[in-house]
């Protein structure tokens, strides 16, 4: 008989994606709403993406199934 398959974090799936090299990016938080307090510099740096902490990058990959 066939083991179980693990399923992937669907929430997971469509905040994270993988690089070509196989790093995890990720999109920052706090840029939705309340923007009117905020410096333009940080609602622009909000909108780029970057790499998952090292720290969590196991983490993220475990609910990838990767």
């Amino acid at each position: 008989m066939a083991k179980v398959k693990m399923k992937t974090n669907r929430s997971a799936k469509k905040r994270f994606k993988i690089t070509a090299k196989g790093k995890i990016k990720r999109w920052r938080a706090g840029g939705s709403h309340y923007n009117t307090k905020k410096a333009k510099d940080r609602k622009r740096r909000l909108r780029k993406p970057t790499l998952v902490n090292s720290g969590w990058e196991d983490k993220v990959r475990g609910l990838l199934k990767e």
